[in-house]
Parts: C-alpha cells; structure tokens; sequence
C-alpha cells in the first residue's frame, strides 16, 4: 500500500496527516487561503514525512478530479489548480464530506451526512463514491436542509428544536434514499442529545481514514463516480 499523505482543508484549520504518525498536524486557514498558501503550509507541517501520494479533501464539489468551483470559504484559485505538480505526487481530490464518508464506511448502501458550518453529504453503495449536494434542497418555507440543521440552523432554533429538525430531515433522507444506514459527522454531531433512528455517529478523524483507504484496490474506482467520465467533445 503506498505511502498516502492526507489533507484535510477547511474553513478554519487545514490538517495533514500519514499513516505511519497517529498526531495530526494543523495549521490556520480562512476565507483568503488559496492553493498556493495551503500546498506552502503543508510542505512546512510535512517536514520529515515521507509519501508517495496525496489525497485532498476540499470542501467544494469535484468532477474529473477538479473544483467545479472555488470553496466559498477560502481564497481564489482552486479550479485550475495543478495539485499534482506542486505536491510532487499523485493526487486524489475528494469532496471534504465524501473523504470522511470512505473514512467512516462499514459496507453495504451508506448516507453520510456532516453536520458542521453546512450540510456535507455522500452517498457510498458498495465502495462507489456518490457526491451530493443534499444540503440546498428544498426542506421548509422556501428554506433548504442546510438552513436548518447546519450552524445557522442551531444558533436560530436552539438545540431542542434543531435537534428536531435534524431527526426530521435524516428520516426524509433515509425514507428516499434507502441507505441501511446513515452516519452523522461534522463538528456538530456532539450537539445531538440522541441519534436518529438508522443512525450512527461519526468522527472527524474518519476524514484522514477516508484519504488513506482511497487508494487501495477495493477503493480502485474512488474518485467519485462520475469523476472518470469522458469529458463532453465540442
């Protein structure tokens, strides 16, 4: 198996970690990171480690293992981005909730769903990766999933309420979906007092778990799905 580098890069913190060393290590992103700061930080942070190659999660979808658009959270630059060249190895770039996702899959049809800043979801069914873009579908009062179980949904309604709202929509999801079962992640799973019916909690440690199993053989096909398929001509 090889040596795999994973980074994980989010709104605050961006982290890296390889299989050989069980300490993370970290350092401040933000809403003006770009690529160039971020492969800068973590070539410093990875002073010592040895990989031959590198998995991405970046909270932004991806096709043909690119952005299809810059994260909202960070700086410019992203979409055109050459990761391979400027890490020096190989790259796999996944959606920040669907590397989590690969980090917390047990078998079978799993939903995977971060509650953190937004809503990240992932479809996994039998190691296929499916990228989804649940969090803005319609929910309540011309409000999207996303407004009421992410971060502004949990400071508005308050936990009791929001709790609520997160058990409405994983039986929405579950209901449609028909996963055997859904894992909640994100920084916000610890503010659930109970989980939901079909439900098992996550860890945001899976994230680096996910970047790992990417690139065994039973993940041979784990760019996401859609990530292979031949670029329309003309």
């Amino acid at each position: 198996m090889k040596n795999i580098l994973a980074i994980d890069i989010g709104g605050s913190h961006v982290k890296i970690r390889i299989p050989s060393d069980p300490t993370k290590r970290e350092f401040v992103s933000g809403p003006t990171l770009t690529p160039q700061q971020m492969v800068a930080g973590v070539k410093t942070l990875a002073a010592g480690w040895k990989f031959d190659a590198v998995t991405i999660g970046l909270p932004a979808p991806i096709r043909n293992n690119r952005p299809l658009k810059n994260p909202v959270n960070l700086g410019p630059g992203w979409m055109d981005f050459d990761f391979d060249n400027d890490l020096g190895a190989p790259v796999k770039l996944l959606n920040d909730a669907a590397m989590q996702a690969v980090g917390s899959y047990q078998g079978g049809r799993m939903l995977f769903l971060g509650l953190g800043t937004g809503l990240g979801s992932c479809l996994i069914v039998e190691h296929c990766i499916v990228p989804t873009e649940l969090a803005h579908m319609p929910y309540r009062k011309g409000k999207s999933f996303e407004d009421y179980v992410g971060v502004r949904g949990l400071r508005k309604y308050g936990k009791k309420r929001w709790r609520s709202h997160v058990e409405s929509v994983c039986g929405i999801l579950h209901a449609a979906l028909l996963p055997d079962e859904i894992v909640i992640g994100g920084g916000n799973v610890k503010s659930l007092k109970e989980l939901p019916e079909h439900c098992r909690a996550g860890d945001n440690a899976n994230a680096f778990e996910g970047g790992f199993r990417v690139w065994a053989k039973e993940w041979a096909s784990a760019v996401p799905v859609y990530d292979d398929a031949p670029k329309t001509q003309g």
